[in-house]
Parts: C-alpha cells; structure tokens; sequence
C-alpha cells in the first residue's frame, strides 16, 4: 500500500484510492488508507465470526431505533444521540480488545456499550433513569459506566474524554502492563484543544493508546469542509510524529484489520496512533436535530449504498450462512431488544437516597 500524505479528500469518499506520493520523510508519520478498495477489503472470512458481526450490529440498529422511539414517547428525557449508521466501528475494533483494556467515548455511546458486552436491559433501563440501570438510573444516556466490561463512560463535555483516555494509558504504561486504550472522539471534537494535548503527552511517553476519531463528516451539524481547516484527521498528529489510518468506517472487516495493526503497535511500546473512520450517521446529532443541513436524497443514498449492515449480508451468503440461521439472528436480536424494553418499563425509578452514594464525599445523612 502506498504511503505519503496527500491533498484534502471530497466529503464522504470512502472508495478514493490508493495514497499518493513517496515514502514520508522521517519526521513525518506514515498513513495509510484501509478500505480503499471498496467492500469487504479484509480476508480471512469465518462464517461464525461474520455471523458474530451482523448479530452485534443488528442489536445495535434495533436497540438504537427503539431507543428513538421511546424518546419520541417521552420514556427518555434530555440528551439522546443515536449511533445508526456507525455500528461498524464499534462492533470491528471491539474485536481487538482484550480483558485489561480499556474503551472510553463521548455522548455517542450506547453502540459502545453494547459492543463491549453490557447488558442491553441495564443499558436500557439507564436511558430511561430506572434504577435497573447500569448506572442506577442517575447517569442516563450520556454518563454510564462499566468497568467490569472496560467501558470508561460516554461523556458528555465535547472532546474531554481524549484526556481521560490518554491518563488510562497512562496508567497502562505505568504499570508496565501490555493493556491499550482506545480513546473515541469525533470529527467535531478533533478540533479541541485538550486533544493536541493529549496527542503531546501521549507521544512524549509513548502510551499505549489508540485514538480513534469517527469521522461521520458533520460534526454537530456543521459539514467537516467548513467547519476543519484540514480535513484529513489521521494527519492530525503530524507535528508530534505519531502515524495515522484513514479506515472504511462503514466496512466492519476493514476496521476490525485496522484495529488490530493499531492494537499490535501500541502494545509493543511504539506509541500512540490515530485511526480515523470514516462513516455517516442517519440521524441527527441528536433527538432533537431535524439534520436540516443536508439532503433526504443524500441519507437515502448513504442508506442504500454505504450500509454497515446490509453490506454484511452478501458476505454471509458467500460464506455459506443459509437464510435460516440469518433470520434465527434476527429473531433473537429482536427478542433481545423487546426484552430489554420491558424491562426497563417495569424497573422502578431510583429510590431519592441515591442521590447520596456513588459520590466521593460522605454525606451526612
């Protein structure tokens, strides 16, 4: 694969090419661009594990699609940002994680947290601020927590959590472990300051962190062309020599190879790299945006031609996965999400007393 750097890409061209240009001087970082090719540019095929990646995608859409349907009904309350669209990212680079690691996000985090192995009732029932939740009822849709599975949060300040994903690796390096932490952010927050922060620190010690920005191309709602002076973001860490990926965000297969090169770098005490994904979001930035700011046509075309999932199906066909044992995963992930929807409707609201506990100072109750 040709390394270099190169020009600003078109907004939303996933399939561009090969990089151009020679070998990078050797101040510069190498980049690379994965899933250049198209679809399904990843080998190694298993039937079991292509089949593993639809189920976990498909729970993710479904999850998402009631979760949407349970705000419009007023069962959800305040801030709500669905992951429709990005399920690949999560659910590919989840396979290169190993007990140890750790996964930390912003607002954008439900997808995560199902991808990381959380419980989708608990995960539910959090949204809805019941006490069944993950947790308790008192974090809601942006601020919960797993450390049993390594999910270090969604977070809700705009770029904070590439701070505290630099401080796990941190701690990673310190104590002389071989875990990594994959840090997620979007294309809005690469432009924060405390992200060119981290990236200085990180690189200085060479922590054992993978920077992954999902890059689905408008931010809050403002397009990446106006809102980015460059818009090449796995060129972002440039200046402090740490190498970047441009990944099909949209190709499972191509993120879960790309992830797994980052993965193996970062752990043999390399340094830091930077994946940028890029893909598209079908909703808004959250509930309550219409996404005025682009076209129906444009999200249809996204829909029919780019789609994480639909883009699975084939490959299951060509793998030999009859329609049966397909339609068994449809079945149970609808079963799941149906599961996961009453129980939070029957889980009582938190008990007042919580409010309380989880805090760092003792109350005088």
């Amino acid at each position: 694969m040709a390394r270099g750097a190169r020009g600003p890409a078109a907004p939303m061209d996933f399939t561009s090419g090969e990089l151009s240009g020679g070998e990078p001087l050797s101040s510069t970082p190498a980049v690379e661009q994965v899933g250049a090719d198209g679809r399904g540019a990843a080998t190694n095929l298993n039937p079991d594990e292509l089949l593993k990646f639809y189920h976990d995608m498909l729970l993710i859409r479904r999850f998402e699609e009631r979760a949407g349907q349970l705000y419009g009904m007023g069962l959800i309350g305040g801030f709500c940002h669905l992951y429709i669209g990005q399920e690949a990212i999560a659910v590919g680079m989840q396979q290169v994680f190993k007990p140890g690691d750790q996964i930390i996000t912003g607002y954008r985090d439900h997808g995560h947290m199902l991808a990381a192995g959380m419980d989708p009732k608990e995960v539910m029932a959090e949204l809805t601020g019941r006490s069944g939740g993950s947790s308790k009822g008192k974090g809601g849709s942006m601020h919960m927590f797993s450390t049993e599975a390594g999910f270090y949060g969604g977070h809700g300040i705009v770029g904070a959590q590439v701070a505290l994903g630099t401080g796990l690796a941190f701690a990673d390096w310190y104590r002389g472990t071989d875990n990594c932490s994959f840090a997620y952010f979007g294309d809005g927050a690469a432009n924060q300051g405390q992200v060119y922060e981290s990236f200085n620190m990180a690189q200085l010690w060479k922590l054992p962190v993978v920077y992954v920005i999902e890059n689905n191309q408008y931010a809050m709602g403002t397009a990446v062309e106006r809102s980015s002076a460059t818009t090449e973001f796995h060129m972002r860490g440039a200046s402090f020599g740490i190498p970047g990926e441009q990944v099909d965000g949209m190709d499972v297969l191509a993120v879960r190879d790309a992830g797994a090169r980052a993965a193996e770098r970062v752990r043999s005490g390399a340094g830091p790299i930077i994946l940028e994904m890029k893909t598209y979001r079908y909703r808004g930035h959250s509930m309550s945006d219409p996404a005025k700011y682009r076209t129906r046509d444009e999200v249809d075309q996204m829909r029919s031609t780019r789609d994480p999932i639909e883009h699975i199906r084939p490959l299951l066909d060509g793998a030999g996965v009859g329609a049966d044992r397909i339609k068994a995963v449809d079945d149970e992930v609808k079963s799941v999400v149906a599961e996961a929807v009453q129980f939070a409707q029957s889980s009582p609201e938190p008990d007042p007393r919580e409010l309380y506990t989880d805090v760092y100072l003792e109350s005088l109750a």
